[in-house]
């Protein structure tokens, strides 16, 4: 007699979503308590970034609010220029995100490898990021961490902003006072600790666009203290040869978003959620065929070299060498009782619940469907995935309650020709 022969599973795709769904391609990030890796849908073969991140090492870090919030806020986006959440997920041991895939690299790794870009270039990205960070306001979602680390590219060149670990909602009726961010990006009202709103993230994204242009950020100090002091009091000053690299209009611009008087500074000047309307009217974007812009019909100016790698390949190499417990898909624990797990885990189950975009409808759960989320949030450091360069005062992060967790960047920008497989299902 013959042996008999193992076949898999057939997959149930008309059930909830879970890993099984897809096929594990590269690793290419690294966090404290999680990773990215490419997949592939086995069903509709679409290429997704899959952000994965271990429930005990969240636990441990007491990061469990942080990402339950970031899953809700994700499930009310859906914008060109975000990196949306597709699926959500979760199994005895990791929780799952599955977001759009951007083959292009973050502005990171291109202004460390390019030292700066042009004005057309920057003001491509200013333009295309104002209508998300317009998108999130009118839902009330402040981001909280604009920087060249949280902006990534598609395969043609598109930006899109990314990670939503600290982004909270806000109302008109409340400040927020939380510390939270990369210092050398905060604006002067959060340093001030005195209350503030949406108004933070024009202010980074000046911050962003100084940077892009001339290769360096606005304020600057050798500690905290003194980066401090350079925000809230130093004047705003350019280059020697910032005529060279940026029109008069777009150094007005840049003023404008680096107003410290948020009553005048660019993008706060109208109404929360119409911000753009106040870039639209800029000089700097006369011309500017906005509608074509946000359906994406405009062609970028920059566009990635698609023959390389965007991230950093010691990931994969790690993975492949020094994981002890490489990631799988596993089937649930049908016998599982949540009565029994600390009140976090079971916070994570019954909170971080599942979703899938093709279908359930986004929803809001601000403010009329709120869900209290439980553990009060706290603050987490904002390094990114893997960062290449040390860590310096300007790259220090505040922390709310002494309490310091990670955040991650999806950021797994590989080119078509370049996934390779490392793990396999049928």
């Amino acid at each position: 007699m013959g042996g008999v022969c193992c076949r898999p599973e057939p997959i149930d795709f008309d059930g909830d979503v879970n890993l099984f769904h897809f096929v594990l391609l590269r690793s290419v990030g690294k966090g404290a308590f999680g990773k990215v890796r490419v997949v592939q849908h086995k069903q509709t073969r679409e290429l997704y970034a899959l952000k994965y991140i271990n429930k005990a090492k969240c636990v441990k870090m007491k990061a469990v609010a942080n990402i339950i919030q970031e899953r809700r806020l994700l499930e009310e986006i859906d914008h060109a220029f975000v990196v949306n959440m597709r699926y959500a997920f979760q199994d005895d041991e990791n929780c799952f995100f599955v977001l759009d895939l951007m083959l292009g690299g973050d502005l990171r790794f291109h202004l460390e490898r390019l030292g700066s870009l042009s004005e057309d270039v920057v003001r491509f990205y200013v333009a295309e990021l104002s209508t998300a960070i317009s998108f999130l306001h009118e839902k009330k979602i402040i981001h909280r961490d604009l920087k060249p680390d949280n902006i990534l590219l598609d395969e043609k060149g598109h930006a899109h902003l990314t990670d939503f670990n600290i982004a909270v909602h806000y109302s008109d009726r409340r400040l927020l006072t939380g510390v939270a961010g990369s210092m050398a990006y905060m604006a002067p009202e959060v340093l001030a600790k005195k209350g503030y709103t949406y108004t933070i993230d024009w202010w980074s994204l000046g911050v962003c666009a100084y940077e892009l242009l001339f290769g360096r950020r606005p304020f600057r100090g050798k500690t905290n203290s003194d980066l401090t002091h350079s925000i809230a009091r130093d004047q705003l000053k350019f280059p020697e040869d910032a005529d060279k690299k940026c029109s008069r209009e777009g150094l007005l611009c840049l003023k404008g978003l680096l107003e410290r008087d948020t009553t005048r500074r660019l993008g706060c000047r109208a109404p929360p959620g119409e911000g753009i309307k106040d870039l639209q009217g800029h000089s700097w974007f006369a011309g500017l065929d906005w509608d074509a812009l946000e359906r994406k019909e405009l062609t970028p100016i920059f566009q990635p070299d698609q023959k390389k790698a965007n991230f950093d390949a010691t990931h994969e190499l790690e993975e492949l060498l020094l994981e002890d417990n490489p990631l799988k898909a596993r089937k649930r624990n049908p016998n599982q009782d949540i009565s029994t797990l600390s009140p976090e885990m079971r916070q994570l189950e019954e909170q971080f619940t599942s979703y899938d975009f093709k279908k359930m409808m986004r929803r809001s759960y601000y403010p009329q469907n709120q869900q209290q989320i439980m553990t009060t949030m706290t603050a987490t450091s904002s390094m990114g995935l893997a960062p290449s360069r040390p860590e310096t005062p300007a790259d220090s992060v505040s922390v709310i309650g002494g309490r310091k967790t990670e955040e991650y960047s999806p950021m797994p920008a590989v080119p078509m020709n370049r996934l390779g497989r490392t793990d396999s299902y049928q």
